[in-house]
């Protein structure tokens, strides 16, 4: 078998035919989703070649995702469970008028702008220039039944 770097590079030189058939082989008697472009086939290809060398998604991340897409396609919008930790090295993103704020989880807060912040809160005020609530500014929190 050639090493995945190889296999990944390979996609790109196949055919739209092929593409399909490579698809076929790898996702035994999962029916192809009709009109998948060349390009959406191969990078499904070579997720499934990644993820057969080292290893898919976890069961809950799995039903996380199902639930997820579930609520998105009922609701057209998407509630994040409350009882997600935090890990160090994780990063949080969120676009405001324009502009991408990225804050980093650390060991004792986080990290905005090359300074350390005990709380999320301070970021968006900082940010915003108003009373918001970190959590939900960042997306990290539920939202409330209306």
């Amino acid at each position: 078998m050639a090493r995945i770097e190889e296999q990944l590079a390979g996609l790109a030189t196949l055919s739209p035919a092929r593409l399909r058939a490579e698809w076929r082989r790898l996702n035994r008697g999962q029916p192809l989703t009709e009109g998948l472009t060349s390009s959406q086939l191969a990078r499904s290809i070579a997720w499934r070649l990644q993820e057969k060398m080292q290893g898919g998604l976890s069961p809950a991340r799995v039903r996380e995702l199902d639930r997820l897409a579930g609520q998105l396609d009922s609701d057209g919008d998407l509630e994040m469970a409350a009882d997600r930790s935090l890990k160090p090295g994780s990063q949080l993103v969120r676009h405001w008028h324009g502009k991408a704020y990225t804050v980093t989880v650390i060991d004792q807060g986080f990290e905005f702008e090359g300074q350390h912040h005990s709380s999320l809160t301070h970021i968006a005020r900082q940010i915003t220039g108003a009373a918001w609530s970190g959590p939900r500014f960042f997306g990290l929190t539920r939202k409330v039944a209306s």
